[in-house]
């Protein structure tokens, strides 16, 4: 059975700082992109960055471009998204998501037909 588990999310006053965590199992995920997406009370699911598992390129919503960074832990198999420098308007549900496609790809293609999904961590920052 396929999982991901998404860790980290919290309070933080704006200008501080939180790493997510997405914990993956279930099947080998060398040929998937990892992604993360967000969101946010009211509005629609949003891409925020992606990694392809084997290689490592990386692709990012400009909203979050030198401020956040995804990787990842072949040995933990986990992804990271490493967020520095967050916003009142980071404030959401952060999701990860794996799908056969490209970092590129996973930004543009409809969220709904991701192959799969984690429960979500929830983000909230103060003004």
């Amino acid at each position: 059975q396929v999982q991901l588990v998404e860790s980290g999310g919290g309070l933080v006053q704006a200008g501080g700082s939180l790493r997510l965590s997405c914990a993956a199992s279930g099947r080998s995920f060398s040929t998937y992109t990892m992604g993360w997406f967000r969101q946010a009370p009211g509005k629609e699911r949003e891409f925020v960055a992606a990694i392809k598992w084997s290689g490592g390129y990386t692709f990012y919503a400009d909203s979050v471009k030198g401020r956040f960074t995804i990787s990842r832990d072949y040995v933990q198999n986990t992804v990271y998204l490493q967020m520095n420098s967050l916003k009142p308007e980071d404030t959401a549900s952060y999701y990860c998501a794996a799908d056969r496609t490209t970092p590129q790809g996973m930004a543009v293609k409809s969220w709904r037909l991701l192959t799969y999904w984690g429960q979500g961590t929830q983000v909230t920052v103060s003004s």
